[in-house]
């Protein structure tokens, strides 16, 4: 399949390591996944709602959670964590898909949904993946996930297909 991107790229983004207060007055550090604590990623995942799970990931049971986790942080994944003192709010990763694509996930747990951290955590992934020589990026939303959907257009997603249940976006970095 080939996908549709925006002629332009993007502005630059911001880069890991940084910190951001959330709209709950936390400092929240964003940094690259390979400066976190692998179990403390484990925790989160253990502790994600199903109901918020997408295309069956993240796993559900902690066996599968390291398998995915243990793909994903060693290979040629990029990904970016959001840590609120010894807690990990929140995970982004840029998965290899064809040569020159690379699909956007992004995880955030419940209870710190709503704050921004979402944001922070996108940008920060795309600005990471710009200096990793990554231009293409794309994501799946399902179309009626109205907060998703602002957020990848407000850091300059653009729609490329909505066709299904669920709406292709697309940025060129």
């Amino acid at each position: 399949m080939t996908r549709t991107y925006p002629d332009e790229p993007a502005e630059a983004f911001p880069q890991p390591p940084r910190t951001i207060t959330d709209r709950k007055d936390r400092p929240i550090d964003v940094i690259p996944a390979d400066d976190a604590d692998t179990e403390s990623l484990v925790e989160m995942y253990l502790d994600f709602d199903p109901a918020d799970r997408a295309q069956g990931i993240p796993p559900v049971k902690e066996e599968a959670i390291r398998e995915w986790l243990e793909t994903i942080l060693d290979g040629d994944c990029v990904n970016v964590v959001a840590k609120h003192d010894d807690t990990v709010a929140g995970h982004a990763t840029l998965v290899p898909d064809n040569e020159d694509e690379h699909e956007l996930a992004i995880f955030v747990l419940q209870a710190y949904q709503g704050a921004g951290i979402g944001t922070a955590l996108v940008e920060t992934l795309l600005g990471y993946g710009q200096t990793e020589g990554i231009d293409h990026v794309w994501l799946t939303v399902e179309r009626w996930n109205d907060p998703a959907i602002s957020l990848y257009e407000k850091v300059g997603f653009e729609i490329s297909s909505a066709e299904s249940f669920e709406i292709e976006m697309a940025i060129r970095l």
